[in-house]
C-alpha cells in the first residue's frame, strides 16, 4: 500500500522526443526527432533562401543587359560628317549601310546627301541579346584595320594613277565643262560665276590638283560640302557641293589625291563638282581656274 500523502508521479513517455531503433545486438539508439526535424527544416530554409535571395540578382542582370542593349542615342550631323565617317566613330554594327537603313525617312533616297543638324538614330534596332564579347570586339577592330588598309591602298593607287611630271592634274577625270568662268547672271551674289562647273554625278572621286594642305572641310552654306586646299605655289583650290569629304583642315594632301566625292549639297540644281582657284581662301579672290591650270601644264578640255 503506498504511503500516505506521496504520489507517485507516472514516468511521463519520451516518444514525443526520441525513437528507439533496435539494434542487432538488441540495443535501442535513440534519434531526436526534434533535432533531426529543426535540421532538416534549416537546410531546407537555407537552399530556399539562397534561391530566392539570387533570383533578384538575376533578374537585375538581365534588366540591365536588355536596358543596354535597346538604348537608342541621337547624333547630330555636324559640318564635314558622312554616313561612313559616323558610322565607324559610333562604333555602329552593319556600317553606314545600317546607319542609312536605320535613319533613310530622315536622310532620303540619296545616302551621300547629309547636311548640318540632321538628326540621326544610333543603335534604333539594337540587337536585345549582349553583343560585347571579346571575340565580337576583335572582329570589329579587325574589320577596321582592313578598311583602312583598303582606303589607303585606293588612295595610293589613286595618286599614283593621275600624277603628272608637271605636279598638277584635273580635280575630276573625264568630266566636260557645264558653266564657265565668268558667266553672267542674277542667281549669283556677286553677278557672275566665280569658278567652273565640271558636270559629274554624285559620287564621282575628286582629286588634289596639287600637293598642298587642306585650310577647311566642311559646311559652307550656298557651297555645301566643301574643301579648300592651300597649294604649295601659294594660291588656293575650291571644291564645291561634295557629298563627302575625306579629308580634314590641317592634313597634307598631294597632287591626285581623292579628297571627297562629287554631290549637290548647297544651293544647286543638280550634281556637278564647282571648282575654284584664289588667291587667298576667302569668298572673291577667284582668278581664271582654266587659265591657271593650262598654265602648270594641265590639258583641260
Amino acid at each position: 500500500m503506498p504511503a500516505k500523502g506521496k504520489h507517485r508521479r507516472p514516468k511521463s513517455q519520451r516518444f514525443a522526443r526520441s525513437i528507439a531503433v533496435a539494434g542487432t545486438g538488441g540495443a535501442a539508439l535513440a534519434l531526436p526527432l526534434m533535432g533531426a526535424t529543426g535540421a532538416h527544416a534549416a537546410t531546407s530554409q537555407s537552399v530556399s533562401e539562397k534561391a530566392v535571395q539570387s533570383l533578384p540578382v538575376t533578374q537585375k542582370s538581365a534588366e540591365k543587359t536588355a536596358a543596354k542593349a535597346s538604348t537608342v542615342r541621337t547624333y547630330s550631323v555636324r559640318a564635314g560628317d558622312y554616313l561612313s565617317k559616323i558610322a565607324d566613330e559610333q562604333n555602329v554594327s552593319g556600317g553606314w549601310k545600317k546607319l542609312y537603313a536605320d535613319n533613310r525617312s530622315a536622310i532620303g533616297d540619296d545616302p551621300s546627301l547629309i547636311h548640318p543638324g540632321l538628326k540621326l538614330s544610333i543603335g534604333k534596332k539594337a540587337k536585345t541579346e549582349s553583343s560585347a564579347s571579346s571575340s565580337s570586339s576583335k572582329a570589329k577592330k579587325t574589320e577596321k584595320a582592313e578598311s583602312k588598309s583598303s582606303s589607303n591602298s585606293t588612295a595610293a593607287t589613286q595618286s599614283s594613277a593621275t600624277t603628272s611630271s608637271s605636279g598638277y592634274t584635273l580635280p575630276v577625270t573625264g568630266a566636260t565643262i557645264g558653266t564657265g568662268y565668268r558667266v553672267a547672271g542674277s542667281m549669283w551674289s556677286s553677278g557672275y560665276h566665280t569658278g567652273v562647273d565640271f558636270v559629274v554625278p554624285t559620287g564621282t572621286s575628286l582629286k588634289a590638283v596639287a600637293a598642298g594642305t587642306v585650310v577647311s572641310a566642311g559646311w559652307g552654306g550656298a557651297y555645301g560640302n566643301q574643301v579648300v586646299i592651300k597649294l604649295n605655289d601659294g594660291y588656293y583650290a575650291q571644291y564645291a557641293h561634295l557629298s563627302q569629304l575625306s579629308v580634314s583642315a590641317g592634313q597634307t594632301v598631294t597632287e591626285g589625291q581623292q579628297i571627297g566625292l562629287s554631290g549637290a549639297t548647297g544651293n544647286v540644281t543638280g550634281p556637278h563638282l564647282h571648282f575654284e582657284i584664289r588667291t587667298t581662301p576667302d569668298y572673291g579672290s577667284d582668278v581664271d581656274p582654266v587659265a591657271y591650270l593650262r598654265s602648270k601644264g594641265v590639258a583641260v578640255g
